[in-house]
């Protein structure tokens, strides 16, 4: 059995929120976090910094041993060495352990680098706030940091300790092409992931490095004369890590007042994990604290009220339950814009739940005015993005944007539909944004049709492509139609130092639906993936329609992916979603992590897609296994535009039967 040791993770953990070190590692209880580290990493876009990281420290050693004795024992033989450098050194002070990223030691001092898949910009970011305090969205990352320089201080009180945070540099330029294909995933003799080095990684390959090395040693003395609120008593930081490495000892649960924060918890049961007898840790706490039964947590709270900003004032008041809450606390009121104000979208979800209501609300007379100002051809695309790391090119910064993949519906004036294009590439190494670009432009320049996006990603990742093409010092023959195009489809984003409004620019469905349509399926979500099975189930005119193979059907709607295809199927009366009709994206995936990597706010399968595309970029495969994945995200990008023209028809059904 190995021991209760609070490691860097878990204390990241206990930061979160205390009380989930006692929920950490237990079978019984479920878990909605991605299991398979690889497949995080992969989604995150980062797995190969680590890697790249240790090339920049050559000549160290790896403790590559997970049982904890040995590794330390290992760590300890090579910290004899006047000077060395030691990837994954794992350190241990009673019952504090970690695994440092990189550890360098010369003489008496000791470097710890903490490796992280973040970028930085010194002209952009600061790890301050205009308080003087950590600014939030550094916080976790500085105090893991602050954590383990103090777990090695108190190990080498005779060592003097400096802490580093290693992160891609966003205003590096790559120094060669192909440096990201010198990082593979591959399998050893046990079946185990690892990232493998390429032979042909030269020294002139690191020059300039494309990742940052950044002292933190100020931001850990702040972290440490921080007072951390547990158990309704005042922490130092040190304190804070005795009591959690305590309570983690001895198995003890840290009480933790519930708060909004409560609506991310993983610690939560699906409904299949509750009837397999998985506990819940979610529902756990707020037992113990409200005295609820299990019928009261089925109610909605202001949890799943949408962007709503109250929610810890409420659930401190105790007015938890929609039930309880009044059309005042909510402050509703106009914006003098067609549709609702976010204020009167909250209060309509409320006192749908206050009434049992379960019907859809659509302002009809608002959006039949917005459609009949939309010109035809419709256009509805989807595109699938990611971010490396590791540039693909030469001159090419970190974690810029790649669009390998888009699809492209028309809906005509007489309603016919047509699958009408798609691209995708996911040749490794090559960067497909130019020849993204002019598929998309040539898809699109044929008439002046409206053009159709759900939420603001399309445009992000358009004027991302813009600000290349308009960068890029090589030459580029077509250049400035490219540019031009994007500009008349795009609104330019905040931020930006020239401002455009296109005369055809993209119509957000997204806002659409905030506006005009709500159904209380959705449970308050605007997310396509909660949008899509809801009117699917409201409209009869979609469900006598889809329920019928004529998708992809000769003389039908013509589909570049599909044939015969009938996408309404019904589970106990309810439509069932129809994402779920389709085969994982990838195998050698558990059903569970496939569910949570297509469990992202605007796309339905966003983070599949693009750890797929990682997967093709960077793992060794079978050209069976390639074209198998391809044709699974050319089917899932399909579905994503179709799901915009499934809307569509369903609002002008829900139109026609409100007005006539």
């Amino acid at each position: 059995m190995n021991p209760r040791y609070l490691t860097k993770s878990r204390f990241q953990l206990a930061m979160d929120c205390p009380t989930k070190l006692y929920y950490n590692n237990k079978p019984e209880y479920a878990n909605q976090k991605i299991e398979d580290p690889f497949l995080l990493a992969l989604a995150e876009g980062g797995f190969q910094v680590g890697a790249l990281a240790k090339c920049y420290f050559p000549g160290g050693y790896e403790v590559e041993i997970k049982d904890y004795e040995e590794a330390l024992k290992r760590t300890n033989e090579l910290l004899e060495q006047e000077n060395v450098i030691i990837y994954e050194a794992a350190v241990r002070f009673d019952n504090l352990f970690i695994r440092t990223d990189i550890l360098i030691k010369e003489k008496n001092h000791l470097d710890l680098i903490e490796v992280k898949a973040k970028s930085f910009d010194f002209l952009v970011d600061d790890f301050y706030n205009k308080s003087g305090g950590i600014a939030s969205g550094w916080q976790s990352y500085l105090c893991d940091v602050a954590f383990q320089k103090h777990v090695m201080s108190m190990a080498f009180p005779n060592y003097e300790i400096s802490a580093f945070l290693m992160m891609a540099d966003k205003t590096a330029l790559c120094p060669t092409d192909g440096l990201n294909q010198k990082f593979k995933i591959e399998k050893d003799s046990n079946g185990l992931k690892h990232v493998s080095v390429s032979s042909s990684l030269v020294p002139a390959d690191l020059i300039p490095p494309v990742l940052i090395k950044i002292n933190v040693d100020d931001c850990c003395d702040e972290i440490y004369n921080t007072e951390f609120e547990i158990e309704s008593e005042q922490f130092g930081f040190k304190d804070c890590v005795k009591k959690f490495s305590s309570c983690y000892e001895k198995d003890a649960k840290i009480i933790t007042p519930i708060s909004g924060n409560c609506g991310g918890c993983e610690y939560r049961t699906t409904e299949e994990e509750a009837q397999e007898g998985l506990e819940s840790g979610f529902q756990e706490c707020w037992k113990e604290q409200l005295v609820w039964t299990d019928d009261d947590l089925k109610d909605a709270t202001v949890l799943d009220i949408w962007n709503f900003r109250k929610k810890n004032q409420f659930i401190c008041e105790r007015r938890i339950k929609l039930t309880d809450i009044d059309e005042e606390d909510i402050g509703v009121k106009q914006d003098g814009k067609p549709g609702v104000s976010l204020t009167e979208r909250q209060w309509l979800q409320i006192s749908k739940v206050q009434n049992a209501d379960e019907s859809y609300w659509i302002d009809a007379e608002n959006l039949k005015r917005e459609m009949d100002g939309w010109v035809y051809p419709l256009h509805f695309i989807d595109f699938e993005t990611s971010m490396a790391a590791i540039p693909f090119n030469k001159g090419r910064h970190p974690y810029e944007g790649i669009g390998f993949q888009f699809s492209h519906h028309i809906v005509k004036g007489d309603g016919t539909i047509e699958h009408a294009g798609q691209y995708l590439n996911t040749s490794p190494g090559f960067f497909p944004n130019y020849e993204f670009i002019r598929k998309l432009k040539s898809e699109l320049e044929k008439d002046e049709g409206s053009v159709f996006r759900y939420a603001t990603h399309e445009n992000t990742y358009l004027n991302i492509i813009y600000k290349q093409l308009m960068g890029d010092p090589n030459d580029i023959p077509d250049r400035d139609e490219l540019c031009l195009f994007i500009k008349s489809i795009t609104k330019s984003v905040n931020g930006s130092v020239e401002k455009w409004e296109g005369p055809r620019r993209m119509i957000d469905m997204c806002e659409l639906v905030k506006r005009y349509y709500y159904d209380p399926a959705t449970g308050g979500s605007n997310s396509i993936k909660y949008v899509l099975p809801a009117i699917l189930n409201s409209s009869s005119f979609l469900k006598a329609k889809y329920s019928q193979p004529i998708y992809g059907a000769e003389g039908c709607i013509p589909s570049l992916n599909y044939k015969d295809w009938k996408w309404i199927e019904y589970e106990d009366g309810i439509v069932v979603d129809p994402y779920k009709l389709l085969p994982k994206m990838f195998q050698n995936i558990t059903d569970k992590d496939f569910e949570l990597l297509n469990d992202t706010d605007d796309i339905r399968n966003g983070g599949a897609a693009l750890t797929a595309y990682a997967k093709m970029q960077f793992e060794e495969m079978s050209d069976y296994e390639r074209k198998e994945i391809e044709k699974a995200l050319l089917k899932y990008c399909e579905l994503d535009t179709f799901a915009m023209v499934m809307i569509y028809e369903g609002w002008k059904d829900l139109i026609q039967n409100e007005l006539g």
